[in-house]
C-alpha cells in the first residue's frame, strides 16, 4: 500500500492525561508494513508520548493499526530521514533532530 496518503494520522497517548491525541505527520513506508516518522526536536508532543507509552494508532488512507514505535538510532536514523527526505523532497529545517521511530504494526488478537 505504499503511496496511499500523504500524512500518517498518528495517535499517540497523553504523558500527563492520559488522554489520546492525534496529528498529522510525514511518513514512510517500509516493506515490512511499518512506517518511519521523525521528529523536527526533541520537544515535539507527540514524539515525547511515543518515549513514554510506544503504544499507537495509525492511520493511513484506508490502511488503520495499531503499533508499537521503536525509536531509532544512528544508521536506522539516518535512514528514516533519508526516506523522509527522498519522499516529501526538501526537508523542513529541523528533521532529523528530533526523535525518529519505526511504527511496527501489532498483530490483531484473534477472538
Amino acid at each position: 500500500m505504499a503511496g496511499h496518503g500523504k500524512v500518517v494520522w498518528l495517535t499517540t497517548r497523553g504523558r500527563r492525561t492520559g488522554r489520546p491525541r492525534s496529528v498529522a505527520i510525514g511518513f514512510a513506508d517500509e516493506p515490512d508494513g511499518s512506517v518511519l516518522v521523525a521528529a523536527n526536536d526533541d520537544s515535539t508532543a507527540w514524539a515525547r508520548n511515543l518515549l513514554e507509552q510506544p503504544a499507537c494508532r495509525v492511520d493511513i488512507g484506508g490502511r488503520h493499526f495499531n503499533a508499537v514505535a521503536e525509536p531509532l538510532e544512528g544508521a536506522d536514523h539516518n535512514r528514516a530521514i533519508a526516506a523522509l527526505i527522498l519522499r516529501y523532497g526538501t526537508p523542513a529545517e529541523k528533521l532529523g533532530h528530533g526523535p525518529s521511530f519505526r511504527l511496527r504494526p501489532v498483530p490483531e488478537e484473534s477472538s
